[in-house]
């Protein structure tokens, strides 16, 4: 792997650690993250699967790698979505929903391709009241208003088969701080 090259980024973890299932201790993973990949300045950001490192392999290639590795010592397979710094802060500046009522009701699906065609008019059949959508690359914003995602029709599944590629969410909170740890 070559070092000429290395990047600031958050790797996302899909669905661990999520009301019992799916278990992978933050501290273990940094550990093994240390002594079995060439990822350095290595830490997690809440149980929820954010790591936050340096990588000097391409993003593509330490993704494979660091879900092999969860699938091998953790018996979970979750994907694993990286943006490098300045990816996430683009996210950011990119917000469709600047006003949203509440940060932590505004989510980000970071996607690990791009989205199929039509996806979003797709997804827009199952908006309940006062959600909103909208794709910007590789992000699906969804404002999920007052209601929260208890009552939303935009399930994983209706989302996943919608956008044709497996993703991650973040809600707005947590999309600043992983800029700042990025940083």
């Amino acid at each position: 792997m070559s070092s000429t090259h290395s990047v600031r980024c958050a790797l996302l973890l899909r669905a661990v650690n999520v009301g019992g299932r799916n278990r992978v201790p933050m501290a273990e993973l940094r550990k093994l993250l240390g002594e079995r990949t060439d990822l350095v300045d290595i830490s997690t950001y809440i149980a929820s699967g954010n790591i936050v490192c340096t990588a000097t392999a391409p993003l593509e290639e330490v993704c494979t790698q660091v879900r092999t590795l969860i699938a091998e010592e953790f018996g979970v397979d979750s994907p694993v979505i990286a943006r490098a710094h300045e990816e996430l802060r683009r996210a950011l500046r990119a917000n469709p929903f600047p006003d949203a009522a509440q940060d932590r009701m505004l989510h980000v699906i970071f996607l690990e391709g791009p989205a199929a065609p039509g996806a979003v008019d797709a997804l827009r059949e199952r908006l309940v009241e006062g959600e909103r959508i909208a794709l910007s690359g590789r992000e699906l914003w969804i404002d999920y208003d007052g209601g929260g995602v208890q009552g939303t029709k935009l399930t994983t599944s209706v989302l996943d088969r919608a956008l044709g590629v497996a993703g991650t969410a973040r809600n707005l909170r947590t999309v600043r701080k992983l800029v700042e740890l990025t940083a």
